[in-house]
């Protein structure tokens, strides 16, 4: 019998080895982001929605990460019909929108981008890099080398997400990223690129929360009350809740002018 887990632990086993200099140079990226006052811009389209909505906000999270995430190329649970499945996929590839996502904020020296994105050939994804690159901020890829790799770049500039940062981590997810075969099946079941990219995704962010604490520059931890008591919790949901808000404010372009 198949085992999905024991196949996808040993994946992520063998990403913390040979990704272990990526992630540290992406930590380092993120803690001077939020240590100078600046946030970390996540974004991702389709399934890779899910490391973003996890490196915040959620418990043993912290502001400085400020989740990018556009309806339109993430809402899968109809499927069909109003808000689907196909068209979510076709506006993913659709050149230009990452100018107008992008026309919202303003992209500061002190900011960094972070993209998730497993095949790194759709146009969204690589233009919201070469729209930070543009800007003059370091960028940060998630993606998969080998499914990357796999095909042609589709995107005009004939470049790939992973052309346009200055951090790669290989999220070491195969082509067609399921990882079990099943008799009778002619094709494999089981994704593990989500799996491998929450797992970079906490180890930056416990790798960061390091860096921060050391300079005397870490952010409230939004804490469950069962571990500091109500009062505390609703003290650092509080706190977490308004510095999000603050580094929001001061990352959107409220002004006419370049970004």
């Amino acid at each position: 019998m198949s085992s999905w887990i024991r196949t996808a632990v040993g994946i992520v086993e063998r990403l913390a080895e040979s990704q272990a200099d990526a992630i540290e140079a992406a930590a380092q990226i993120a803690a001077r982001s939020i240590a100078d006052d600046g946030v970390v811009h996540t974004f991702g389209t389709g399934h890779s929605r899910m490391p973003v909505e996890e490196i915040f906000p959620r418990y043993g999270s912290y502001p400085g990460f400020q989740p990018l995430v556009e309806l339109s190329m993430t809402f899968h649970t109809q499927v069909v019909g109003a808000n689907g499945q196909r068209q979510a996929m076709f506006i993913e590839r659709v050149e230009g929108l990452a100018d107008q996502i992008l026309a919202n904020f303003r992209l500061r020296p002190c900011d960094s981008m972070f993209i998730f994105s497993v095949s790194g050939l759709n146009a969204v994804p690589i233009e919201m890099a070469m729209g930070a690159k543009k800007a003059g901020l370091p960028v940060i890829a998630a993606t998969s080398l080998r499914e990357t790799n796999a095909a042609e770049p589709r995107h005009p500039s004939g470049s790939r997400l992973a052309d346009h940062a200055d951090v790669v981590i290989d999220l070491g997810s195969p082509v067609g990223d399921a990882i079990c075969q099943v008799p009778g099946l002619d094709v494999p079941v089981g994704p593990v690129s989500t799996f491998t990219a929450i797992a970079v995704v906490n180890e930056i962010k416990v790798r960061v929360a390091e860096l921060l604490a050391e300079r005397g520059a870490m952010p409230p931890v939004i804490t469950s009350s069962r571990l500091v008591g109500a009062e505390r919790s609703d003290e650092l949901f509080e706190g977490a809740y308004l510095e999000f808000a603050r580094r929001s404010a001061a990352a959107l372009r409220t002004a006419d002018g370049a970004r």
